[in-house]
């Protein structure tokens, strides 16, 4: 991994700490959520105040995490916001503590000036001990306030100044005037200043989580179902209409179209489809290039084409279903028939345009490996996964291509691949009721058509 992290394609973005004054604040908060402190002088912290090296130290990836179910974060500064969330067990997680972030940074600017702050995404669920009990993550609420207690102190003050004004007796009660004024020496001018954060509960209707090697959940559309990465034997009996895994891939077809949520690349408005197309063969090319050891080093475009003609009896269907269509796009060819079993159906797909794009984004990166662009951009644990496993040559390829083609604009790749992706990360702040379970899409198609 040591290529990946000198070019800041792993661990990168995070935020360095290095004065003892956050360093001690660190020290405070991490007591306060779970009673322990760390010896680093020098560390580096993700969104939600994790930090590899202290992960090291501790011997304990999910220090924040108990369980995987009950992320906890520390916030020493607004500016964690742009970092990313390392050892993701939801896939919601990140989005949640950037909107809280981004709604709060005024206050929480001014409490991080003198403390840490310190808090929890709470669910009901305590240990996700079997699949089904994932299905009971309904609701999740940030609960957050300084280690010294700040926001609930303010709370306390702003209730004792009502008093104040309101009682009767309130302008002679000595006592409360000295609580008050005690109060007010942590607080600040509560009046002038509030010092409060925002109450905020994300749904989580539509979301993939990590454990049980992979599941997504979509609850919050017109058929729901639950994709797994493993076998769906594994998993037993869901509270969910349907549950598929990846070899059901006529089945998953089914489920994005029936529900809308992709559409084909080549259709897609904005995009350079043929150029992505290209992208998606030169992939498979130097994959199949890596396993015979061919030399890939600094490889071009041009290079591709000559690989992908030196080993053309050994290209898979992926690239034989991705050539076919771009036959069909750039040179008027025949339309290839390429149906939802065919190994190129699934990366001729993209999201469709709604709030939970980056989840089907992500689903079809795991349905397409040989796309090493989409898999690191879009599920970036699966990334580093397959990454453990490739051979050496096609390792440098994919980093020396990721830090050339990605790094110097990724806002622009994104933005060329999925096109209205960036603005589809806001998550719904309102739990919705859950849908009533009706008879499933693939029954009624089938009396449909008799």
């Amino acid at each position: 991994m040591d290529r990946l992290i000198e070019k800041g394609l792993m661990f990168g973005n995070l935020i360095r700490v290095d004065s003892p004054v956050l360093v001690d604040r660190y020290n405070r908060a991490l007591n306060h959520l779970c009673g322990r402190k760390t010896e680093q002088k020098v560390f580096h912290i993700d969104i939600s105040g994790y930090s590899p090296e202290i992960g090291d130290e501790f011997g304990d990836d999910l220090y924040l995490n108990h369980k995987g179910v009950n992320r906890q974060f520390i916030l020493l500064t607004t500016e964690q916001a742009t970092a990313p969330l390392l050892n993701a067990k939801f896939s919601t997680s990140r989005g949640i503590l950037r909107q809280f972030i981004d709604e709060n940074r005024a206050e929480l600017f001014a409490l991080t000036a003198r403390d840490a702050v310190a808090g929890e995404l709470v669910n009901s669920v305590y240990l996700a001990d079997s699949p089904a009990k994932l299905f009971d993550i309904r609701k999740i609420t940030i609960e957050a306030d300084t280690t010294s207690g700040t926001v609930a102190a303010a709370a306390k003050l702003g209730e004792m100044i009502d008093r104040f004004k309101t009682a009767p007796d309130g302008w002679y009660d000595d006592v409360l005037i000295a609580d008050m004024i005690g109060m007010a020496k942590k607080t600040g001018d509560v009046v002038r200043n509030p010092v409060s954060l925002r109450q905020m509960s994300f749904a989580q209707e539509n979301f993939w989580t990590a454990h049980f090697g992979g599941i997504y959940i979509f609850r919050g559309v017109d058929h729901p179902a639950a994709i797994v990465a493993g076998a769906k034997e594994d998993v037993g009996d869901l509270p969910i209409p349907f549950t598929f895994d990846f070899q059901d891939r006529s089945a998953i077809a089914k489920f994005l179209t029936l529900n809308d949520l992709v559409e084909p690349i080549i259709k897609a408005r904005g995009i350079d489809a043929a150029a992505i197309l290209h992208q998606k063969m030169d992939f498979i090319v130097a994959s199949v290039a890596a396993d015979m050891k061919a030399d890939l080093t600094g490889a071009t475009r041009q290079d591709m084409r000559r690989l992908g003609r030196q080993y053309a009896d050994q290209l898979p269907q992926e690239w034989q279903g991705l050539a076919a269509l771009l036959r069909w796009a750039e040179e008027d060819g025949p339309w290839p028939t390429i149906t939802s079993e065919h190994p190129a159906y699934f990366y001729t797909l993209r999201a469709k345009a709604f709030p939970d794009a980056e989840l089907v984004n992500r689903l079809l990166a795991e349905l397409t490996p040989l796309d090493i662009r989409q898999l690191f951009i879009c599920h970036k644990e699966a990334f580093y996964a397959a990454y453990a496993q490739w051979p050496d040559a096609k390792r440098a390829y994919v980093v020396d291509f990721l830090d050339r083609e990605y790094q110097v604009d990724k806002a622009g790749t994104r933005h060329a691949l999925f096109g209205h992706e960036a603005s589809m990360t806001e998550l719904p702040r309102v739990a919705q009721p859950d849908l009533i379970t009706r008879v499933g899409p693939w029954g009624a198609i089938s009396r449909e058509r008799r």
